[in-house]
């Protein structure tokens, strides 16, 4: 064992000793790197930990419970990178870094209760509201990815964590875009790539980059996973957030996203810009003919043109 995976081993074994003491923290969960088969950690791995509490608040609200793990160097909130949960990141000394992702017990329960219902009566999502059922099915399909990577239970007072393995044999998946969801993420990216145009035209350079290298490289992103999955079969693994794009997406797209980004350059972001939208184009083009879904190809060339025109003035 290597000194930073013995060092991460210390701080387990400290916070599930501590856990045990806490009459609201009803189980915990090790997912991530340091749970998986596939791809396990190396030495810039993290530490993910799931906390099922009855008052999850209390862990997020306060940070001085953490002392009880390690030192601390620093804590902050953010939203976990699946599903709309809160976790708080710690960076021990030594640069150790864990994520404490704090679930609702009854959150988890409910999971459950919908999860067994569903598998006694098939159709029971039919019978429930639409943003209810997506949101189930979302948040079944957030769960069950991490899961089938890889946990393993840390603490489990009330069963609910074995409980939750339940959920890794659970085969969600991936589907193809509706018509209408595929257009949306299309005519999304077209838009703001003109807004984007115009901001740096106005000479909000901040703005502009945020967006060319921000937010519409997350539609890109969206895209380059259909693609990927249009191309090769609905359950090729794209992992999730990018993670490991460079061995999951196509080469070319790959290739292509060397000059996509730009440096904090009024001209650059400009150059940068355009090759995103040759990029986003053949993506796009090319997924909508694999799923056999019309692509508004006039409106992206008159977008195109006018984000030209823009540019060259």
């Amino acid at each position: 064992m290597s000194q930073t995976a013995a060092a991460y081993a210390q701080l387990l074994d400290r916070f599930v000793a501590w856990a045990q003491t806490q009459p609201d923290i009803r189980a915990a969960l090790l997912i991530g790197s340091r749970a998986r088969v596939d791809r396990p950690a190396d030495e810039w791995s993290d530490l993910d930990i799931i906390v099922i509490a009855t008052r999850p608040e209390r862990y997020l609200a306060q940070a001085d419970w953490v002392a009880n793990v390690g030192v601390p160097w620093l804590t902050f909130i953010e939203k976990t990178g699946t599903g709309d949960e809160r976790e708080r990141r710690v960076l021990f000394a030594g640069g150790l870094d864990v994520d404490f992702a704090m679930i609702p017990s009854g959150k988890a329960q409910q999971l459950l209760l919908l999860l067994r219902l569903q598998r006694r009566f098939p159709l029971l999502l039919r019978l429930l509201p639409r943003g209810m059922a997506r949101q189930f099915r979302q948040g079944l399909a957030d769960f069950a990815d991490l899961a089938r990577r890889g946990m393993q239970v840390l603490l489990d007072k009330d069963g609910i964590a074995a409980d939750l393995q339940l959920v890794t044999a659970e085969t969600v998946p991936h589907r193809p875009p509706a018509p209408h969801e595929f257009l949306e993420v299309v005519n999304d990216f077209w838009y703001h790539t003109v807004w984007t145009v115009k901001k740096l035209r106005r000479g909000e350079l901040w703005v502009a980059k945020s967006c060319g290298d921000g937010y519409l490289k997350r539609l890109l992103l969206q895209m380059l996973e259909w693609h990927a999955r249009a191309t090769r079969g609905w359950d090729y693994d794209t992992w999730h957030g990018g993670r490991f794009l460079e061995q999951w997406a196509d080469p070319r797209a790959v290739q292509g996203l060397r000059q996509a980004f730009a440096y904090y350059d009024e001209n650059d972001v400009g150059r940068a810009l355009l090759a995103t939208m040759d990029l986003f184009r053949w993506l796009a083009t090319e997924t909508a003919r694999m799923l056999g879904y019309p692509y508004p190809s006039e409106a992206e060339a008159q977008v195109t043109e006018l984000v030209k025109n823009y540019l060259e003035e």
